[in-house]
């Protein structure tokens, strides 16, 4: 099998770095894990590898490539992914403005009304509405993939990203469902949802407002 050790090492190494450095899809697994538990984390985890490992597969087909190419494409999925950003300002700014007899009530509703399938949509849309997920991965494939690159090279990197992911992702869900920080979110629910909101306005302004 004709396999670069070396470059996959190099491929795996950037991956965890954009992988596991603060994003939107982190702090949204983060957020979820302490108020809501590490089932519903999981969950939401798992639509955020779902829409990883789907950009994965099209930029190692070439198709994520041509969308780069198309600056209407792009300018969707900047957008769409911006107001989707800024909802998820809303609803962390809410939270924090509520208090915790509202929260409890809204939590229960939130617990009967959110499906496992819900949270898994949230989670993949989280992802696949993300342009610099799509310009992340075309920049993986295009430093771990040559011209003259195997099939074996290309299934090497999809797997061992497609397992960092996982790992990665699922990991944020599981440490930030722990009791220290589950009580630690108890205590401080108002200061990590204000900051939540601060973190996706800013993601989703900045994600509206740039230049592809």
């Amino acid at each position: 099998m004709n396999v670069d050790l070396h470059q996959l090492l190099i491929v795996f190494a950037a991956y965890v770095i954009a992988a596991g450095s603060p994003g939107p899809s982190n702090m949204r697994i983060m957020g979820v894990a302490m108020a809501r538990g590490r089932g519903a984390a999981l969950i939401l985890a798992s639509g955020v590898v779902s829409g990883s490992i789907f950009w994965g597969f099209m930029a190692s087909t070439g198709i994520s490539a041509l969308l780069a190419r198309y600056a209407q494409a792009l300018l969707v999925l900047q957008v769409f992914g911006g107001l989707y950003l800024l909802f998820l300002a809303f609803r962390a700014g809410r939270s924090a403005l509520a208090s915790n007899e509202k929260l409890a009530v809204r939590a229960s509703t939130d617990q009967v009304a959110l499906s496992r399938g819900e949270l898994y949509r949230k989670g993949l849309l989280m992802h696949l509405a993300n342009p610099k997920s799509v310009l992340a991965w075309i920049a993986l494939v295009t430093l771990g993939i040559g011209p003259n690159s195997s099939w074996q090279s290309i299934a090497a990197i999809l797997g061992g990203c497609a397992i960092l992911s996982v790992t990665i992702f699922c990991g944020y869900a599981i440490v930030f469902s722990t009791p220290p920080m589950v009580a630690l979110y108890r205590r401080c629910r108002r200061w990590i949802e204000s900051l939540l909101a601060m973190f996706f306005a800013f993601a989703g302004l900045r994600m509206l407002l740039s230049r592809m």
